[in-house]
């Protein structure tokens, strides 16, 4: 139900369905929620996401136009439904796009958002008429009342509801200079001249994803990626994932006790033939008991020294797109450095950095036209730039976990508040959840949490 008002929000007992749930955020994992939601018979479920963007299922990841730019996860793991494995090759092959082995097709990001948009379209239209409602607007508050939450927007309208999950996906590093990661239709003029130098801060996938709309838009400058360590992520290549039991798994060790047992572990793979993608892809479904295992120091202690170099290997990047970078590296268009960037001043014609090379005293300053800010997207939510984020910080509804890198909530997605009292009514899935899960940015994780959160909410009693 969505009531209007004028200049103040006035709810004075409105009828609220037994069974409404708000998703807020139409990004990939508000998609996945509603999806699993609406696989249920319940022909009560009343289902609404509120979504300022006018295309649903694109969020950051899959905005982009960009046929070079492709998703970081093989074909064959990008299901929407885990019970369903196949489902994602099926749409492809159903387009006539042909896949020789899904297991090393890599779809181009675009088609992914597609996928994400119409399985939202047709899982509404299944037996599930009416169930679902989009409203193009921003959710900037949530009030608690005594039978529903009022879920205030921006326009000043509001929609009341029994339950909600937050849904809002990465919140975007907001940058004094213009990205090429900017939403599709961005201004070409955030583009430098084809031959001047650039600088990226930054060297994981945000930066191949910048380095790629460089090229294809013809710049042939060299482009400077600075990151603390230099490090670019590894390449995907045919696996075959061991099976380990979670008793296999030394959970509660500490990070130095565990990356010993890894790397043991690799080395035995290596030695049967296998190589250290198979332990790394094997250990997936238990991540997120081995982080859940851990106390905040031994997190802390991750964070600090191995998680760069997990992120790498983790998280890697297509080969198509490998060859790609390393061409543009042995030509000298790309330059990789490990170190830091000290200070930035405006210069006629663009910039100058001063960066620091890691290990060294040595100091070099370098004219660029253009700097671009791939170092990631804000993680603690006291940073947000989400007026909802920070008006449920503000209000004691939600509050950080303990390292600052999400909201904190329970193991069952409920939201905790600044008392530390899990709240039954507010639920996130998603990139907010990264305290409790970390592992849960990638659509093979968010999947297997909207499915079981689906589950959960759908068991619930009304409150009404």
């Amino acid at each position: 139900m969505t009531v209007t008002h004028r200049r103040k929000w006035n709810l004075a007992g409105p009828t609220v369905s037994a069974s409404s749930i708000a998703i807020i955020g139409g990004g990939a994992s508000g998609v996945l929620m509603a999806t699993h939601l609406l696989r249920s018979r319940d022909p009560n479920l009343d289902i609404v996401i509120i979504e300022k963007r006018t295309s649903l299922g694109r969020g950051l990841a899959y905005s982009t136009d960009l046929p070079d730019h492709l998703l970081n996860v093989r074909a064959s793991n990008m299901s929407a439904f885990a019970d369903d494995p196949d489902h994602f090759v099926h749409w492809l092959r159903a387009r006539n796009i042909q896949i020789d082995d899904p297991t090393t097709y890599f779809a181009p990001r675009r088609l992914y958002g597609e996928y994400l948009g119409q399985l939202l379209h047709e899982t509404s239209n299944e037996g599930s008429y009416g169930r679902l409602r989009i409203i193009d607007e921003e959710c900037v508050g949530i009030v608690e009342r005594d039978e529903y939450l009022e879920l205030r927007l921006a326009d000043g309208s509001s929609v009341v509801t029994q339950r909600c999950v937050l849904a809002t996906g990465h919140d975007q590093k907001a940058s004094s200079s213009q990205s090429l990661l900017a939403p599709s239709g961005a201004d070409d003029a955030a583009l430098p001249d084809p031959a001047d130098q650039v600088l990226i801060i930054g060297s994981g996938l945000s930066m191949v994803d910048t380095c790629l709309s460089l090229m294809l838009a013809g710049h042939h400058g060299q482009i400077v990626a600075v990151s603390r360590r230099g490090l670019l992520p590894a390449v995907h290549s045919k696996t075959t994932p061991m099976v380990l039991q979670q008793a296999d798994v030394p959970l509660g060790s500490g990070p130095p006790e565990f990356a010993r047992w890894f790397r043991d572990l690799v080395t035995a793979t290596e030695a049967r033939g296998g190589n250290w993608r198979d332990v790394v892809d094997g250990l997936r479904p238990h991540n997120q008991s081995i982080w859940q295992s851990w106390s905040d120091a031994s997190k802390c202690q991750f964070f600090r020294h191995l998680k760069a170099w997990w992120d790498i290997h983790r998280h890697r990047m297509a080969p198509q797109v490998s060859e790609r970078l390393s061409e543009a590296i042995a030509d000298g268009r790309l330059c990789v450095i490990a170190g830091r960037v000290l200070d930035v001043r405006s210069v006629e014609k663009g910039f100058a950095a001063r960066l620091q090379r890691r290990n060294s005293l040595i100091v070099d300053e370098i004219r660029v036209a253009r700097i671009y800010d791939c170092a990631g997207v804000i993680a603690d939510p006291e940073k947000s730039s989400n007026p909802l984020i920070g008006s449920l910080l503000a209000a004691g509804m939600a509050r950080p976990d303990r390292l600052h890198i999400g909201l904190d909530v329970s193991t069952d997605g409920a939201l905790i508040s600044r008392e530390g009292i899990r709240n039954d009514r507010v639920s996130a899935v998603g990139p907010l959840t990264r305290g409790t899960f970390f592992e849960i940015e990638a659509i093979p994780d968010i999947r297997v949490q909207c499915q079981r959160l689906a589950t959960a909410l759908l068991s619930q009693p009304s409150s009404t």
